[in-house]
């Protein structure tokens, strides 16, 4: 094939007159229109001078042209960046900064901030609206339905992911064809995914989980997306019935078992339904089968890997875990000191090898080697073991890693914009329990001497630095952080204190 993501995902769909995307305004899109679409918006990024390789940053809200610029991008041969919906001016300009990128599009209404952004870094800049409108798809008025398909191998970069890191800046994970395909292949396999599925997207396709797995997924096998631009629980009762399969993070399935109308009649035709991104509570797992008869399929990927590990389709899905690692993927536990192998039942750092790892992160050599071995292997940072069945536990996170509502939040990040803050001698940033979002961030404030801090314009300029994701729920102002005996702060007696 001359571009193997796009010739497996997209175009094996040419000229197919099958549902691909049921909107919230009951209309559909086939899988030809999205293809002459998205070959409308290829020509544009072209005739702007693009060239395969080149990055392209989309900050824009969830649409089928959104979906569509993806597509574009990658028959085009251009690295695809999307970038959180929620991301500050500050955080927006050190993307584009780094990545390169040649093009940014955003929503008409940030384009008058991001402008001069896009000008300092030599970027273009073109607007899509969540509605379809904006100066991107203007120019597509005239633009042919076809593209000559760029030739790409499956070992050339298909996308950026940023993910930050518990210090310095955000990392920029570039992710091959092959990282992109064989996931989404081994998927769709996995989890009996077919032309006959109609999956319930609520997901954001700026993230791993919305684009790279729900959506790639669904492509390979053939299948439609009822493609919702946001988790709105009405929405979503009233599409369950004609759905056959729903991708979704802890917090979509603890709301959905806080209405009563979730039940298992709204369900019957539903295949299965699938939860990441987060750990799921063993409650919500019992509560759930409950309620529904069925068992949630609960699966454990990175940025930086796709998917690495799922229950099974067919066979026990025991909660507490993330069942096994995928086929074609290879995983242990090693000594986070030494990196040597552990034996069965040991807790140590998770690493990865396989087709779905990513080529190393843009720009960072030192970051790259420190993370991923010579022999393939991927350090996750995340704490894990294998019971004698197999079966992948997650026990904790080595960095102190704050996922909320799905998202990664590193605190060192907060931490720099809290220290900051005029009177705040140091801080500590935590993650604590939260019935919906599975965590949220906590802040611990010291006062330089004598100092007299004010939280609520602390929070205020929080909010103006960081995504909305990031903002602490809480800040706590405490004579002195907990210390061991070589002076690190003891997140772990934080956490203790304040659950």
């Amino acid at each position: 094939m001359t571009n193997p993501l796009y010739d497996t995902l997209f175009g094996a769909h040419a000229g197919k007159t099958t549902p691909f995307l049921y909107l919230p305004d009951g209309s559909m899109l086939t899988h030809d229109a999205f293809l002459q679409m998205a070959a409308r918006i290829a020509h544009v990024l072209t005739v702007a001078g693009l060239q395969p390789g080149d990055r392209l940053a989309a900050q824009v809200v969830k649409s089928p042209q959104a979906l569509a610029l993806y597509a574009a991008c990658t028959q085009a041969g251009l690295v695809f960046l999307p970038l959180n919906t929620a991301y500050t001016m500050d955080e927006l300009t050190y993307f584009i900064e780094n990545s390169g990128a040649r093009m940014v599009v955003c929503d008409g209404q940030g384009a008058e901030g991001l402008q001069p952004v896009a000008d300092a870094n030599g970027a273009q800049l073109l607007t899509l609206n969540a509605d379809g409108s904006g100066s991107l798809m203007d120019q597509t008025a005239g633009q042919p339905d076809t593209y000559p398909t760029v030739a790409r191998s499956r070992d050339d970069l298909a996308a950026f992911l940023y993910t930050s890191g518990t210090t310095g800046r955000s990392k920029g994970a570039m992710l091959t064809q092959e990282n992109l395909l064989s996931n989404a292949q081994t998927l769709a396999e996995y989890w009996r995914f077919d032309a006959d599925d109609v999956l319930l997207n609520a997901l954001p396709i700026f993230h791993t989980h919305g684009l790279f797995v729900a959506t790639n997924v669904t492509l390979v096998a053939g299948g439609a997306m009822i493609f919702l631009p946001k988790f709105d629980l009405d929405v979503i009762i009233d599409k369950l019935p004609v759905a056959t399969a729903m991708m979704g993070v802890p917090t979509f399935y603890t709301r959905l078992l806080g209405d009563d109308r979730f039940g298992a009649v709204l369900v019957r035709g539903m295949r299965v339904f699938i939860s990441g991104s987060a750990p799921l509570l063993a409650e919500t797992h019992v509560q759930f089968e409950a309620r529904t008869g069925h068992r949630i399929l609960e699966r454990y990927g990175m940025t930086e890997t796709n998917m690495n590990t799922s229950n099974p389709y067919v066979g026990e899905r025991r909660a507490g875990t993330v069942g096994f690692p995928l086929p074609g993927v290879e995983l242990k536990i090693t000594d986070p000191k030494t990196g040597a192998d552990l034996p069965q039942g040991d807790i140590g750092v998770m690493e990865v090898r396989g087709p779905n790892v990513f080529k190393g992160y843009w720009q960072m050599p030192e970051k790259t080697a420190e993370e991923l071995r010579q022999d393939g292997f991927f350090i996750t940072g995340d704490l894990g073991r294998i019971d004698v069945d197999g079966y992948v536990h997650i026990v904790g996170r080595n960095k102190d890693l704050i996922i909320s509502g799905g998202y990664n939040i590193y605190p060192k990040e907060v931490e720099e914009v809290l220290d900051d803050q005029p009177g705040v001698l140091e801080s500590a940033v935590i993650g604590v329990p939260d019935a919906d979002f599975g965590e949220v961030v906590l802040g611990v404030l010291v006062a330089e001497k004598e100092a007299t801090l004010n939280t609520d314009a602390i929070l205020a300029a929080v909010q103006a630095k960081l995504a909305r994701f990031k903002h602490p729920r809480r800040l706590i102002v405490v004579d002195a952080l907990p210390r061991n005996t070589m002076g690190k702060v003891q997140k772990n007696v934080l956490r203790e204190r304040y659950d």
